[in-house]
């Protein structure tokens, strides 16, 4: 019989039941891709990170319900909280290291979690692709962009974000993780809501990673460094953002919901 302990945090909120929930697992050892692949499954939240703990940094991995992913902010948000409040972490600083992106720097400021990601690099998408991205998402894409993972679609207005009746079907065809929509805010400086129904999340409540490739866009265009941002999904969230060129800072609170175990026999 094993025993992993497990937390799930809700990530970029400062109250329950908002934010993007995550599951943290603390391991011993390593485990295996399949049994971690099916505790995400029956967790069946947008991620379940997986941690295991070394000399001077901690392994990370990311799972979706469905598939492992190369980055995810929330829920390195999420290990974060758990090192730091649950586990007693000493330092002011936590090294992950991933797989796909490397490492990841995460900074207690008081109650704020200052993340540490590489920018996405974008570039500008013409041509007949913008209708297609239209009739995932039924209102008229001033720009389109892709990135490593992603498409961004920017939009008119922050009401047209919040009323857009994404069509999951067609969202599903795209060659990418997800559609990241996105607009000027109005009480923040830019909004946003992700889909990404091929990962098995229609729409993801809050996207950490969405933002490198969302910051340096909005940085560009309001001609600023330093963003604030919130995610229009129906939990909501909110991120603070810093543009360093190839880094950027993504920080917000989080929350404990639960702690236990996992017994797998």
């Amino acid at each position: 019989m094993q025993r992993i302990r497990m937390y799930q945090i809700d990530a970029f909120t400062d109250r329950l039941f908002s934010g993007n929930p995550a599951a943290v697992c603390i391991l011993d050892t390593p485990i295996s891709d399949v049994l971690m692949q099916s505790i995400a499954n029956e967790n069946n939240l947008a991620e379940t990170a997986f941690i295991v703990p070394g000399q001077q940094e901690f392994e990370i991995r990311w799972f979706t319900p469905t598939t492992e992913v190369d980055l995810c902010g929330h829920a390195t948000l999420a290990s974060a909280f758990v090192l730091f409040n649950e586990l007693k972490f000493p330092d002011t600083q936590l090294r992950f290291k991933s797989l796909k992106s490397g490492t990841l720097l995460v900074t207690k400021q008081d109650d704020m979690l200052l993340m540490d990601f590489p920018t996405d690099t974008i570039e500008l998408v013409n041509g007949q692709f913008i209708h297609e991205i239209e009739d995932c998402i039924g209102v008229k894409v001033v720009e389109l962009y892709k990135g490593k993972s992603d498409y961004i679609a920017v939009i008119d207005s922050e009401k047209t974000l919040i009323n857009l009746q994404p069509d999951f079907k067609n969202i599903t065809r795209l060659q990418a993780r997800g559609l990241v929509v996105t607009a000027k805010g109005e009480e923040v400086d830019f909004v946003s809501r992700f889909f990404a129904p091929q990962l098995g999340i229609d729409e993801d409540p809050v996207t950490g990673s969405a933002h490198t490739s969302l910051l340096p866009f909005w940085s560009r265009k309001l001609g600023r460094d330093k963003l604030i941002a919130r995610q229009l999904s129906k939990r909501g969230g909110q991120l603070f953002c810093a543009y360093n060129n190839d880094r950027c800072l993504i920080g917000g609170n989080a929350r404990l919901f639960l702690k236990g175990e996992l017994i797998i026999e």
